[in-house]
């Protein structure tokens, strides 16, 4: 019933009220086994993402010897290396003192230091009143938190460990505490409401570059161990590390790649990739590193990296991190700490909780460290006193950004897009197969595949007015899925041209809302307009995630990513099964052309990048590069669905443009990054300083460019002229 009353629609646009009446157009009223098709995008990742990890635990399940688990470990920590770097080289710290809190038994000392040259962090170093010389110091990474390391519950943590002897450093993470990167000056208010959204939000124009924020994270870790490591006070051969929720994450990020933390303690994050798809789907920007699961690692990979040192699985049963998750990876993990006659430094605790900290948790943390660490003493959580979050204020103003503090996680993308873009412009001045090899890395940086098997199309209705017909088919797509699609065809003097259609919004809003589609119809094309995945009828399934920003849900988008996939090569895909219909299942096998409507236009140009045979293209209210959009600070959210992660290493969106060429396309009212009217008059200049495009094509510009774009305030206007002029 919920797609019949979405295609009523449909039916009102196209019939009158009577005949809307009479006529069901609904598409799955009798095709029971579609009914799950609005969450077709992220299950066939997900599908994908199975299948992948399936690979990975063949691969583990063949591991008998030590011999064997040592390659593993040292391919796997090499593959982790890769996709988490390169580092920068390491600069001053140039670490400052800003505060000292002296409170019972213990001193707080404030500290702001520089991970990069200009790109500052913020932290407090806890250090027992009887600390001496070589004391073993823990370092503690916070989750998710507003106020960064500044919640009471870290705090009753880090405090704990320095009344039990134990020296702790923590950090504010980018995006909390007080290193928001997105601060309204004017309220003194961030600009999200959670830090996964600021995290996500700058980490998609970093994935576009093709690394994520992990990097900058992870490298605000590793440098706040080497400040600690220049106090006399740290014993650098006895050093820890936990921290729970994102912290847990950094745990075992660190755990991996520092081989200076002895032991490490993650707690509530350690689950599972296969869990996490079946659950609450991939989490925030800076907990997916670019294609991880298409490279074969998992969560267990970042324990095993670390065997045979000592490592404490914190975990709780009714956290979102499926505890089935946890307890499969600890099972493999400690098969490889078994066969390194290390079984006793590796141990799983758990509670029966939600995703906190708990009592019995902590105290078995504590005891851990103890242990590890060398320092003996009683297990006991103790109740203590919770400084202020103004007491723990670091900088001047109680944020780093208004207290003229440096760069943001922005500003060092840019820094790596506009190297990018300028080792791009060179390609196009110098290489004289540029176009051909931005196609091939266009191909397979989208995860883009070839169609080669066409199902025969299920035919699901026709209805017959004076002046048009309308027919209804299912046309099988590249994953487990049919893909809507409805056949407008004037009745009469019909042209041998058909116009394939996408609109972003879907079908629906296409024929209900848009007045292009019955004006082409008018002008006597045949029309195919269909939904794809994520989008009408295929969209946008159940999973928002936590990183749900704009109506935009960034959580899928990674988890395409991470099987080094993109939504752009999916789609671009069953654009060319749709033109492949277009061609074989229409009378007169007619000239195939097709129009996109807002960010779709994207895949669009990788579909006619990628097929020759499809005609000319129109664009109406496209964004023009994805250089635009990671170089863009307040970008327009609803874009990133529309990218492809890693792009910007190889190709961009003109390069596309350019491969297109003799064939025609026209752009109408283009959009920049933020989202509103980007005013581009001349093409050539346009292709000059957005692209360099290969001389070749650049030559055929001017009065007679393949390429043109217009503003005008009625779209159809500028299409219908357009599509008069070139028949």
């Amino acid at each position: 019933m919920k797609h019949h009353i979405k295609f009523c629609a449909l039916c009102l646009f196209i019939l009158s009220p009577i005949q809307a009446q009479e006529e069901d157009i609904g598409f799955f009223d009798y095709w029971a086994s579609y009914s799950d098709l609005e969450n077709s995008l992220y299950k066939h990742f997900s599908n994908l993402a199975y299948s992948k990890l399936e690979e990975r635990k063949r691969a583990i399940g063949n591991l008998k010897t030590q011999e064997d688990w040592l390659k593993r470990q040292a391919l796997a920590k090499k593959q982790l290396m890769e996709i988490v770097g390169p580092f920068p080289d390491k600069s001053p710290l140039n670490a400052k003192i800003t505060g000292v809190l002296k409170k019972d038994g213990y001193r707080i000392e404030k500290i702001i230091y520089e991970s990069m040259p200009d790109y500052y962090v913020t932290g407090a170093l806890y250090l027992p009143d009887d600390a001496k010389d070589n004391t073993p110091a823990i370092f503690y990474a916070c989750g998710h938190s507003l106020e960064g390391f500044r919640a009471p519950m870290y705090q009753h943590i880090i405090i704990n460990l320095v009344k039990k002897g134990f020296i702790v450093f923590t950090i504010d993470p980018m995006g909390q505490g007080e290193r928001y990167n997105y601060w309204n000056h004017h309220t003194g208010q961030f600009k999200f409401k959670i830090p996964d959204h600021e995290h996500s939000y700058a980490g998609a124009q970093c994935l576009i570059s093709g690394y994520s924020t992990g990097n900058y994270f992870i490298w605000d870790v590793l440098r706040g161990i080497d400040y600690m490591l220049t106090r006399k006070e740290v014993d650098g051969s006895r050093l820890g590390m936990t921290g729970r929720s994102g912290g847990g994450n950094l745990t075992a990020y660190l755990g991996a790649l520092d081989d200076r933390i002895l032991a490490t303690a993650p707690e509530c994050y350690i689950t599972s990739y296969e869990f996490l798809y079946r659950s609450i789907g991939p989490q925030c920007a800076e907990q997916n590193l670019y294609q991880l699961v298409d490279k074969g690692l998992d969560h267990a990979d970042f324990i095993e990296i670390r065997a045979p040192k000592p490592t404490m699985v914190i975990a709780t049963t009714r956290d979102f991190f499926s505890i089935q998750g946890t307890r499969e990876t600890f099972d493999e993990a400690q098969k490889m700490y078994t066969t390194l006659n290390a079984a006793n430094n590796l141990t799983l605790v758990e509670d029966d909780d939600r995703h906190t900290s708990t009592k019995k948790n902590r105290e078995a943390m504590y005891a851990f460290f103890q242990k590890e660490l060398n320092n003996p003493g009683s297990r006991e959580d103790l109740e203590v006193g919770i400084p202020s979050v103004e007491e723990l204020k670091v900088s001047k103003t109680g944020q780093l950004i208004s207290s003229n503090y440096g760069r943001t996680i922005f500003d060092l993308n840019r820094d790596k897009v506009e190297e990018q873009n300028s080792r791009l412009q060179k390609f196009r001045r110098e290489r004289k197969n540029h176009i051909s090899e931005s196609i091939a890395n266009a191909k397979a940086l989208s995860g883009f595949i070839k169609p080669r098997d066409y199902e025969e199309a299920i035919f699901s209705g026709r209805h017959v007015t004076s002046e048009r017909i309308l027919e209804k088919y299912l046309i099988t797509g590249s994953g487990d899925y049919k893909v809507p699609a409805i056949l407008l065809k004037p009745k009469n003097h019909a042209k041998d041209e058909i116009i394939v259609y996408f609109d972003t919004k879907g079908m629906e809003h296409a024929i209900d809302q848009d007045t292009l589609v019955p004006a082409i119809l008018q002008d006597g094309y045949s029309i195919l307009l269909a939904d794809l995945p994520g989008m009408g009828i295929l969209g946008p399934g159940y999973l928002k995630g936590d990183s749900y920003i704009g109506e935009t849900s960034y959580n899928q988008w990674f988890g395409a990513m991470l099987v080094g996939k993109s939504f752009v090569g999916l789609r671009a895909e069953d654009m060319l099964r749709l033109v492949h219909f277009a061609k074989n299942h229409v009378q007169g096998t007619p000239k195939v052309s097709a129009i996109a409507v807002g960010p779709i236009g994207a895949e669009l140009l990788h579909a006619a990048a990628f097929d020759k045979t499809l005609g000319r293209v129109g664009l109406v209210s496209p964004f023009l590069s994805y250089y635009d959009i990671a170089t863009t600070q307040s970008y327009d959210p609803s874009l990133i669905s529309f990218t492809v992660p890693g792009a910007l290493k190889a190709y961009d969106l003109p390069d596309l443009m350019a491969s297109i060429y003799p064939r025609n396309i026209k752009i109408v009212n283009p959009i920049s990054a933020d989202g509103n009217l980007k005013t581009v008059y001349n093409i050539e200049s346009f292709l000059e300083s957005a692209s360099g495009v290969h001389k070749p094509v650049k030559n055929s510009l001017g009065p007679n460019s393949n390429i043109q774009i217009s503003i005008d305030h009625q779209p159809k206007d500028g299409i219908i002229k357009w599509l008069g002029t070139q028949d």
